[in-house]
C-alpha cells in the first residue's frame, strides 16, 4: 500500500496556468496520480513566461507542475475526445479551467464523462463561474483581484488601489478547488458517486475579503485603504526603526501595556484614550505617531528581541533573500533542491502540508511537453 495520503487517486488535469495546475500540484505532492494533458506541443502559457529561464525552462513553470506526468492530446480531433474518455475510464478526478462552455463543446460534459465512470469527481475552474450573468467572461487574477474588492482596500490612500504582489485569487482558487476535490472523493466513499465542482476565481476573491467584508455588511461603511494598518486593531501594522522595518501585531490591552513598558512610553498606557483597543482605533492618528518615534530610537534586533523577551507579536520585513536563508524555514525543509532533466539543478519552494504518517514527497520533475506519452497512453490501453 503507499506510503501516501492520495496515493490511491489518479487525477487528470486539463488545466493550464496557475489555479488550477497549483490545485493538481498540492494533490500530487499528497501522493496522487497527476496526468497533465496538454495540446500537441504545449498549451500551458506558463511555459514560455519569464525571465528568468534557466535553459529554456521556465522558473513560473517549475513553481506549480512537480509531481506530474505529461502527455498531450489535440481536444479539437475525435480521436483526442476519444483518449479522454478512455483515460476518465480509469481516472478519480478531472479538472479543468476552460472557459464556461468549452468542455461542451469538446463534448466532455459532467454528464457525458460521469455516464463513463460515475465515481468522477468534475472539477471545473473559472473565472465567474457556470451560472450567472458573467459566466462566459474570462478570467484573470489581476481583474478579479480589482473587481472583487480586493484592490480597494490594498495600498494607502496616496498609493491608490493596488494589487497584491503575487496571483493571491488564482492561489486561493486552486486551494478551495483541491478542498473541494477532497471532500468530494471523501464523500464519494459514502455514496459510491462522484460530483461536479464548480470554482470560480470571483467567488474566491470575494470569500477572502473575510473580516472587512463583514465589517461592511454589518455598518453598510464602504472600507478605506489603511496600507499596513489594521482595521480592527491599534497597533497592528509596521514601523520603522534604526535600520529597517518590522510589523508589529498587539492582540490585546495588556500586550499594548507591554509595549509601552519596552518603548519607556508607560503614561500613553496610562493615557485614557489608548486604555482599550476600540479607544486607540479611534484615536489611531494620535496614537501611532507617538510610538513611531520611540522605534527609530534602536535597530530592529533590538526591538525584535525585547517584544519577543515580553511574548508581544512582532517580526521584521525580509526581501526573499533573507526569506530562503531563514534557519526557521530551513528547518522545515520549505526550500528543495532537485535535479531536472533539461534545466538541471533547479531549487522549489517546498510544501507546507507535514503529515505524520503519510509525508507528501517530490516524486517527479516539472515535466517537459509529452514526456510520459508512452507510459500513460500504453499503461491505459492496457488497462482496458
Amino acid at each position: 500500500m503507499s506510503n501516501s495520503a492520495l496515493g490511491h487517486i489518479r487525477v487528470l488535469d486539463l488545466s493550464r496556468v496557475l489555479a488550477g495546475p497549483y490545485c493538481t500540484m498540492i494533490l500530487g505532492d499528497l501522493g496522487a496520480e497527476i496526468i497533465k494533458v496538454e495540446a500537441p506541443g504545449g498549451s500551458d502559457d506558463t511555459r514560455k513566461w519569464g525571465p528568468p529561464f534557466q535553459q529554456d525552462v521556465s522558473a513560473y513553470y517549475l513553481c506549480a507542475n512537480r509531481n506530474k506526468k505529461s502527455i498531450t492530446i489535440n481536444l479539437k480531433s475525435p480521436e483526442g475526445i476519444e483518449q479522454i474518455k478512455e483515460l476518465v475510464r480509469e481516472s478519480d478526478v478531472i479538472i479543468h479551467n476552460f472557459k464556461t462552455g468549452t468542455m461542451e463543446k469538446f463534448g466532455l460534459t459532467y454528464e457525458t464523462l460521469a455516464s463513463i465512470n460515475p465515481q468522477l469527481v468534475y472539477c471545473s475552474i473559472t473565472g465567474f463561474g457556470e451560472t450567472g450573468p458573467y459566466k462566459h467572461l474570462p478570467g484573470y487574477d489581476f481583474i478579479i483581484q480589482a473587481m472583487s474588492g480586493l484592490m480597494s482596500i490594498t495600498g494607502n490612500e496616496q498609493s491608490g488601489p493596488q494589487k497584491m504582489g503575487v496571483a493571491i485569487t488564482d492561489i486561493l482558487t486552486g486551494l478551495y478547488a483541491c478542498i473541494g476535490i477532497q471532500g468530494a472523493l471523501l464523500e464519494r466513499t459514502q455514496s459510491g458517486k462522484g460530483q461536479k465542482l464548480d470554482i470560480s476565481l470571483y467567488d474566491t476573491a470575494v470569500s477572502s475579503l473575510v473580516n472587512i467584508g463583514s465589517n461592511y455588511l454589518m455598518s453598510g461603511e464602504i472600507p478605506t485603504r489603511l496600507g499596513n494598518h489594521h482595521a480592527n486593531i491599534v497597533p497592528y501594522q509596521t514601523f520603522q526603526t534604526m535600520d529597517g522595518e518590522m510589523v508589529i501585531a498587539v492582540g490585546n490591552d495588556h500586550q499594548f501595556q507591554a509595549l509601552c513598558a519596552i518603548l519607556q512610553a508607560d503614561h500613553l498606557a496610562q493615557d485614557e484614550r489608548f486604555s482599550t483597543n476600540p479607544k486607540r482605533v479611534k484615536y489611531r492618528e494620535l496614537l501611532v505617531p507617538k510610538l513611531q518615534e520611540k522605534f527609530l530610537l534602536k535597530p530592529t534586533s533590538y526591538w525584535q528581541e525585547k517584544c519577543e523577551s515580553y511574548q508581544i507579536p512582532c517580526g521584521p520585513i525580509q526581501n526573499l533573500q533573507e526569506v530562503e536563508h531563514d534557519p526557521q524555514l530551513r528547518a522545515r525543509n520549505m526550500f528543495i533542491n532537485y535535479e531536472h532533466p533539461v534545466a538541471g539543478a533547479i531549487r522549489m519552494i517546498g510544501s507546507p502540508l507535514k503529515l505524520s504518517r503519510t509525508p507528501v514527497s517530490i516524486r517527479h520533475h516539472p515535466p517537459e511537453i509529452g514526456e510520459h506519452q508512452d507510459e500513460v497512453l500504453n499503461m491505459n490501453q492496457h488497462k482496458e
